[in-house]
């Protein structure tokens, strides 16, 4: 089904309205049950609760104690947070609800939403539980909970009923409302397309909710200003052109063009007489990293999900005419794989796993909007699933797919009490070193990736473990990597152990995911895509960033794309849509000269024009870059 502006608008008074219903509905569940008033930013007290359950009483402890998360050293008040509960409360039940849509739509899962209460799998859990859940509208709530709970063993970032942004449900009325809303007739067809979860998140934002941040500042404010305002969809053609001219022509080149992609991709630019060297050493897929840095649902990683199963194809194949130890697995930094006729048993065992592998070994993404991991990761785990269902593989034969590499950038915690408590239980090496990579991360949530830790890296480990020169990187690197461990397991045993304390959790939760972050940063890419933040900096960071980025201070899409290319590898690729007059304004020179001719090579431009993005009022370009020496 086309997603002409018809059908989104469709999809936008969705939910638009969805999201109005839930934040009312969780308002009046805060200021009702939970004594705590995000029109006023009042918290009262929890022994002054004496009306509801101990379940409740519970629910109503872990609020408080997110809250006094969210505005820990920050300029963040209560109502402020108590705004953000609400808000993340409404999107992560709406973007479940959505999910499981999404998987009946694919055969993926038993009908659960789709009729409600009437639905396949309800009836038949309903017939098997009998009377002992209590009343119909009970009984639902606890089924779709665990529905819930079977899909957080792939996806806890979305579907686990205990993090921060999922600790409430909607009452029975609201839940059974919201549900119509997704089986309107009029988008029905939708959910069976990859692009619906994309549109879902664009949507999430109004145009009005842009207009009056703009209308407010120039510049955004805050982390989550940068990233709404940023929210345009990327249309599929573009997602092929870019892909297929950074990736695709990757595995083209490689190959010395004897690849199927050859048909495959539609917009890869190849001369009709072209024929390319072949690589002395195809490159093992396992190794191939492509990232997108401002990743929002993901869409240029699904198109890339396609390319990957079939370049994993011919892999196989390849190997098998050219004999074990064909493919290159150093190039990427994976020396000590296996062959991969050494590695799985057939081809059948090897092309059972490509999804998974795919996930964890090659698709990359950041995003400054929490919502975005949720989303991301969905897509992703949604695409596995339908290649296994394509392969007729049942659900029960399917590999669990792992964490990934999709990445939040949230604000390192700032509980200073709990910092010093996790630091007691260290190495007093390894605490000095916590403290200065949680300082090293400052400013995350509003810079993303283009925080340049892997820069910082090598002079924080030397000023807490002892110097040794400049030559010796690589051991800095490697120091860094033991110690990184250790501070992995201890935050994972602190969360373990802090359970009765809930802000300890949060606190140990945020400095893993900022540890991950600093990953991110110390790999290397072959292949960036992306549509990226375009605009004024953020203010907080407006010194910080055209400190680290004089070429490309004047705008966030300069920096983006001079950020991509020194993430990458020499001859990898950056494809971006960004608007066009970067290659035109004077004020721009500096960055033409210094990073798209200095270090790039122009390879591939299409200049489009207006309307490409929906709403977003630029003129766009897209276009393709080579890294060089």
């Amino acid at each position: 089904m086309a997603f002409d502006q018809s059908t989104r608008n469709r999809l936008q008074r969705v939910v638009s309205n969805a999201r109005g219903i839930l934040e009312e509905e969780f308002t009046r569940q805060l200021q009702n049950d939970y004594g705590l008033d995000p029109d006023s930013g009042t918290v009262s007290s929890l022994e002054s609760l004496r009306h509801i359950t101990d379940q409740q009483r519970e629910t109503a402890r872990i609020l408080r104690a997110t809250l006094e998360h969210y505005c820990a050293g920050s300029d963040t008040d209560a109502k402020a947070g108590l705004d953000r509960i609400v808000r993340e409360q409404a999107f992560t039940i709406f973007n479940r609800l959505a999910a499981l849509r999404m998987a009946e739509a694919r055969g993926l899962l038993i009908e659960t939403v789709g009729n409600a209460y009437k639905s396949q799998g309800f009836q038949l859990y309903s017939r098997l539980a009998g009377t002992g859940l209590g009343e119909t509208g009970d009984a639902y709530r606890v089924f779709l909970q665990s529905v819930f709970d079977e899909l957080a063993l792939d996806l806890p970032g979305l579907f686990d009923r205990f993090s921060p942004q999922g600790r409430l449900f909607p009452r029975e009325p609201t839940l059974l409302e919201v549900i119509d809303l997704i089986n309107h007739g009029e988008i029905e067809p939708l959910w069976a397309e990859d692009e619906t979860i994309g549109w879902i998140y664009q949507y999430f934002n109004s145009k009005e909710e842009r207009k009056a941040m703009r209308d407010a500042s120039q510049a955004p404010r805050n982390s989550r200003e940068l990233a709404v305002r940023n929210q345009f969809f990327t249309p599929r053609y573009v997602v092929e052109f870019l892909v297929d001219n950074t990736l695709g022509r990757l595995w083209f080149n490689w190959t010395g063009g004897q690849t199927g992609l050859r048909d495959r991709c539609q917009y890869l630019l190849v001369k009709p007489d072209e024929q390319p060297e072949p690589a002395k050493r195809l490159r093992d897929p396992r190794t191939i990293k492509l990232l997108d840095p401002a990743c929002g649902s993901m869409h240029f990683g699904l198109y890339a999900f396609d390319l990957f199963q079939e370049m994993y194809r011919e892999a196989w194949e390849w190997e098998q005419t050219h004999g074990p130890g064909c493919l290159d697995t150093e190039t990427g930094g994976s020396a000590d794989l296996k062959p991969l006729s050494q590695t799985y048993a057939d081809q059948d065992a090897f092309l059972h796993v490509v999804p998974r592998l795919i996930i964890e070994h090659n698709i990359y993404g950041v995003d400054i909007d929490p919502r975005a991991a949720q989303i991301a990761s969905l897509a992703l785990w949604l695409r596995a699933q339908r290649a296994w269902h394509e392969a007729g593989v049942k659900a029960k034969d399917r590999p669990q797919v792992g964490r990934g590499n999709v990445v939040a950038a949230v604000a390192p915690p700032a509980e200073v009490d709990l910092r010093k408590r996790f630091m007691e239980e260290l190495d007093p090496l390894d605490a000095e070193l916590f403290e200065k990579t949680l300082f090293l991360l400052n400013g995350l949530p509003e810079l993303g990736v283009l925080l340049q830790v892997e820069k910082e890296l090598p002079a924080l480990v030397r000023a807490v473990f002892g110097e040794h020169g400049d030559l010796f990187r690589e051991e800095d690197m490697a120091q860094w990597q033991k110690a990184e461990a250790r501070l992995q397991e201890a935050l994972t045993e602190f969360a373990r152990a802090a359970r009765s304390t809930y802000q300890g959790r949060l606190f140990a939760e945020d400095a893993l995911q900022g540890l991950r972050m600093i990953d991110h940063c110390r790999e290397v890419f072959d292949v960036v895509v992306m549509n990226p933040p375009f605009g004024a900096l953020a203010s907080g960071t407006k010194n910080q960033v055209s400190k680290a980025y004089p070429n490309s201070k004047n705008d966030l899409l300069a920096v983006f794309v001079e950020r991509g290319l020194e993430l990458m590898r020499t001859n990898a690729r950056i494809g971006a849509i960004t608007s066009r007059t970067c290659f035109f304004l004077s004020s721009f020179q500096n960055w033409r000269e210094s990073v798209v001719l200095g270090a790039a090579k122009p390879e591939a431009m299409a200049d489009m024009g207006h309307g490409v993005m929906d709403d977003a009022m630029v003129e766009a370009a897209a276009y393709v870059l080579e890294k060089q020496e």
